[in-house]
């Protein structure tokens, strides 16, 4: 059963393109966690609280795609103004949804890896084959993607768009319930593997990954 009339949508506040321009993608990361997702394709709308996302520095990061100002047709769309999405296919298999963060032609994202449902339980459990609600309907960002319905065909979107944006609707996690730790299958990238660039929210049951120790 969808949570929908319990939550007065009217209070959320569509995150503005400053958000997304702002220099420092490991500061626009942690921003980000607790705020709400949202999606509204085919007249279903989907939503989910941000509960874990990954931090890509650009052409800094050896994690990044756009490493060393690396340039292609995939990679493109990181060099636009911040504020679109970037919807890639990971192993020919999963959707991974980014955020294109930063100026134009500085090519920073941020990797949305786990949400908390709250609108549309339904729809994302008919897009992921699923009968019941358990925690892997949305933890891990190939899961995140089949459930709010993401696909390649949406890169260069914008995220003041109708139909997906980020919102926020005043909540906020205690300061000691947000914690950094390394990335996730990241390990080619050497000593920028070990960067505390993966932001999430401790004991949450849909964070992605081995269960951290307390």
């Amino acid at each position: 059963m969808d949570v929908l009339q319990s939550i007065d949508t009217n209070e959320w506040k569509r995150l503005p393109k400053e958000f997304y321009l702002r220099p420092n993608v490991v500061k626009i990361t942690t921003d980000l966690i607790g705020k709400i997702l949202v999606t509204k394709f085919d007249d279903k709308i989907t939503a989910g609280r941000i509960v874990e996302a990954e931090a890509y520095n650009g052409p800094f990061d050896k994690a990044s795609h756009s490493y060393n100002n690396r340039r292609t047709k995939r990679t493109e769309v990181m060099y636009a103004e911040g504020g679109v999405a970037y919807v890639y296919l990971c192993y020919g298999i999963h959707q991974m949804f980014n955020i294109v963060t930063n100026v134009a032609d500085v090519p920073n994202a941020i990797l949305i890896r786990a949400l908390e449902p709250m609108i549309g339980i339904q729809t994302m459990l008919e897009r992921s084959n699923k009968t019941n609600h358990a925690y892997d309907l949305t933890k891990g960002p190939g899961n995140v993607a089949k459930a709010l319905g993401f696909h390649t065909s949406q890169t260069g979107i914008s995220l003041l768009d109708d139909t997906m944006f980020i919102a926020d609707d005043g909540w906020k996690y205690g300061a000691y319930e947000v914690i950094a730790t390394t990335r996730i299958g990241v390990d080619y990238a050497a000593e920028d593997a070990l960067l505390p660039y993966r932001f999430l929210v401790k004991g949450n049951p849909y964070v992605s990954g081995k269960k951290l120790k307390t």
